[in-house]
């Protein structure tokens, strides 16, 4: 099947992307036969063999019953109980009509606690071209199955969701006893392919990646991102962090925004009657029709399963487990669904067609990235009433049908980690509701007392250059550049939003933490987790995406003009902003950058009435490439973050791997480190 067509959907034609020069023999996805695990074979010897003796080795990878993947498996991470157990689970979505389910499908999954760990340090030492390594997913993937029953733990799944009796999703729920050190776990589909992930030992903090904006805009050329020997421009940023999970394993992937995009629901047949209206009104009333319903579920069901399906993205997915946060500034999950969902007026939230829309988007975000379906698993968060022991529920959405989503998960003994919703709730007045924030807040009391480091993982950066000048430019409702735009006047229809056709990148800064209708919340939200950091003895940081570019912003006790500043390890107030963004999207216009560089050399006063400075670290001295950098405080390439826990000083370390040059999918890692807490209780 055609990646690109899948359902009825297919991407529009692009100019012919780069030749692939020829495969080299050095790619992180080389294995060998060994009696304990399977390789995949080598394409080369399969041309010297009849295609009789093709279908007789390839045989073996046969799922028995055999099932016909749409997507998966997808891993996901939970969380590690008091017991010292790790949680998490396994989803795939198979075709009705070329599976059989009798027996119901079964994982099946097992490790050996006793086996030291093996990594694969500097293996990947020529980057020029690869191929990646099979997939189930993927028809064309050339492996070799295991051969006969699996030793170890079987879970039969749980059927979470069908759509109309014609592809079904199932869930696969894991436990295993975390032993003395990290284990690589095998696990298998109905006796198919070998895959594997890893969990970290019993008293191991974990090492893992976190990622924004896996897609690219409207009008961008991915060919343009892809060097040679890559099969897509989304691929070369992606390899890279396969490549560092070769060397030494991830034990978790953190989605923190946009983990796709959505742009193409516009496109749609059914829904050009609403998208091609141009009056704002036309548009609020514009009936929602059987068609429109069924369209909006077909264009996310197949555009979800294209892109968890393909290239480098889905091998991270079936062999790093997923910790997925509901946040961006494109809809409510974090792909672009409508640019803003949730900070447009009432009036349009509630209107039929953009209701529905934001609805199904966090629908499909909770069955796809969190494995969850409330008609399924209920909305009780309590203790042991639901099938996710991380999940804290909020209050209810004021655009969708369901609560807010939020993840509290163990990372280690000395880390934590909240994944908060900032999307089911928001309004443009607000980002989340104070039933949110007080059971969030009450349920970071409850973690351990000797956790050290809490990462507060949000979409968007609450510690970044302001933008209140041109949020209050593109208010104004005397901007010559918005009333052309509505009028369509010299070629500026571009510059106002499909929607309400207000100013195109007001939704974006009003969506902002420091907009100045959420200020006052933000403000609030710092203070709680200040008082917490003081009182628990607790290093808080925050991690976000969204904008594009690199950057990490910092708060700090403000010492005044004549006063010391105080010591990091020692100020309950200093808490680091790890922006990382994008791993695929197109960094900003250098203009842009410049700009956001520019007013990153302040140090806002916003906060002084409780002691607290904020400004931008200069931690880019230098380019990728070695020469001097004049912009110290925002780096536009493409980038992803790597967290590890440094045992000799207690610092929790962030790696911001840049790209070095676009395409090519090598990477220059920035080090930002934040101190444990070292002030007296």
């Amino acid at each position: 099947m055609d990646e690109r067509f899948i359902g009825g959907f297919a991407a529009p034609p692009s100019p012919l992307p780069p030749a692939v020069p020829p495969k080299d023999n050095d790619y992180f996805g080389t294995q060998t036969q060994t009696s304990s695990q399977p390789s995949y074979l080598d394409p080369s010897h399969l041309t010297h063999l009849s295609a009789v003796e093709r279908s007789r080795s390839l045989k073996g990878a046969r799922m028995e019953p055999h099932l016909q993947f749409m997507v998966g498996p997808l891993l996901r991470y939970d969380t590690v109980d008091a017991q010292g157990v790790w949680h998490g689970a396994a989803l795939i979505v198979t075709a009705d009509a070329g599976s059989e389910y009798e027996p119901h499908p079964n994982l099946s999954y097992e490790w050996d606690p006793d086996a030291p760990p093996v990594f694969h340090r500097g293996h990947r030492r020529n980057v020029m071209s690869f191929d990646l390594p099979p997939h189930p997913a993927d028809p064309h993937s050339v492996f070799v199955g295991a051969d006969g029953e699996i030793d170890g733990a079987l879970r039969n799944s749980v059927d979470l969701w069908d759509t109309d009796r014609t592809f079904t999703f199932w869930r696969f729920l894991i436990q295993i006893p975390l032993g003395p050190h990290e284990m690589r776990i095998k696990y298998y589909i109905n006796n198919g392919q070998e895959m594997d992930f890893w969990v970290p030992g019993i008293g191991q903090n974990m090492r893992w990646a976190t990622y924004s904006c896996n897609g690219f805009s409207a009008g961008v050329n991915p060919d343009n991102f892809r060097g040679p020997g890559f099969q897509s421009g989304y691929d070369p940023v992606w390899v890279d962090l396969l490549s560092k999970h070769q060397e030494e394993p991830f034990h978790a992937l953190v989605g923190g925004g946009d983990q796709l995009y959505c742009d193409g629901l516009t496109r749609e047949p059914e829904l050009q009657g609403w998208v091609t209206l141009t009056k704002p009104e036309a548009k609020k009333q514009y009936p929602l029709s059987e068609e429109i319903v069924l369209a909006i579920d077909r264009f996310y069901f197949n555009h979800y399963c294209q892109s968890f399906r393909s290239g480098a993205f889905a091998r991270a997915n079936s062999s790093i487990p997923m910790m997925n946060m509901c946040d961006d500034h494109g809809a409510y999950p974090h792909y672009r669904l409508i640019d803003g969902f949730g900070s447009y007026p009432d009036d349009l939230q509630l209107s039929p067609v953009f209701r529905r829309i934001g609805s199904r988007g966090y629908f499909f975000f909770l069955l796809f990235q969190c494995f969850i379906n409330p008609e399924v698993d209920g909305l009780d968060d309590g203790l042991g009433k639901h099938v996710n022991k991380s999940l804290i529920i909020g209050g209810p959405g004021p655009y969708v049908p369901y609560p807010s989503h939020s993840f509290l998960s163990y990372m280690g003994p000395n880390v934590w980690m909240l994944l908060l919703d900032c999307r089911a709730e928001r309004r443009k007045d607000q980002v989340c509701s104070p039933l949110e924030y007080q059971k969030v807040m009450q349920r970071l009391w409850q973690i351990p007392a000797h956790v050290e480091h809490v990462v507060v993982q949000i979409g968007i950066p609450i510690a970044y250059p302001r933008m209140v000048f041109m949020e209050t430019m593109l208010e104004s409702k005397f901007n010559p550049l918005v009333a052309l735009g509505r009028n369509g006047s010299m070629g500026l229809t571009g510059f106002v939003n499909k929607f309400n056709a207000e100013a195109e990148l007001l939704d974006d800064l009003n969506d902002h933490w420091t907009a100045t209708s959420h200020k006052k919340e933000r403000n609030m939200f710092i203070q709680q987790l200040q008082d917490f950091a003081l009182q628990r003895h607790v290093r808080v940081s925050f991690l976000s995406g969204d904008v594009h570019c690199a950057a990490v912003g910092m708060f700090m006790t403000f010492a005044g003009k004549k006063g010391k500043a105080v010591p990091p390890p020692v100020d309950h107030r200093y808490m680091i902003n790890v922006v990382t963004s994008a791993i695929v999207n197109t960094p900003p216009p250098a203009g842009v950058i410049t700009m956001v560089a520019t007013l990153a050399t302040k140090v806002h006063r916003t906060m002084h009435y409780c002691h607290t400075d904020e400004t931008m670290m200069p931690i880019f001295q230098k380019d990728t490439n070695g020469t001097p950098l004049k912009n110290k405080y925002i780096m536009g390439r493409r980038n992803w973050c790597g967290v590890r826990w440094d045992q000799a000083s207690g610092d929790l370390v962030f790696d911001i791997c840049v790209e070095k040059e676009k395409g090519i999918g090598t990477t220059v890692p920035y080090q930002v480190r934040a101190p444990p807490p070292r002030w007296n209780s």
